[in-house]
């Protein structure tokens, strides 16, 4: 399953720990969780293979508190494709790795 979509970049803290996100889009959240089902691992987790620009990484996507899922982009993608906060990403790829 592949999906690609738009999404903005924002920063969530926790913990004394940032974290930098863009959201899946709701209806690609349902279809994901409903093929995922039980399958998820630790805190709901799904790997996939993930690519922004012409960087490409492997990560896990997050249930969100909406229900829908959150990818995390690390500093090392936002600075190789010149990614900032609170601006929207355009082309982000996900592709699920063990379904």
């Amino acid at each position: 399953m592949r999906y690609e979509f738009d999404a903005l970049l924002y920063r969530w803290s926790a913990r004394r720990e940032l974290w930098t996100f863009v959201d899946v889009p709701a209806d690609a959240g349902r279809e994901i969780r409903e093929v995922v089902g039980a399958l998820a691992g630790g805190f709901g987790a799904v790997r996939v293979d993930a690519r922004i620009g012409a960087t490409t990484f492997r990560t896990s996507i997050f249930p969100g508190a909406d229900g829908t899922y959150v990818l995390p982009v690390k500093r090392a993608v936002r600075d190789a494709e010149g990614l900032v906060l609170d601006a929207l990403v355009r082309g982000v790829a996900i592709e699920l790795v063990d379904h």
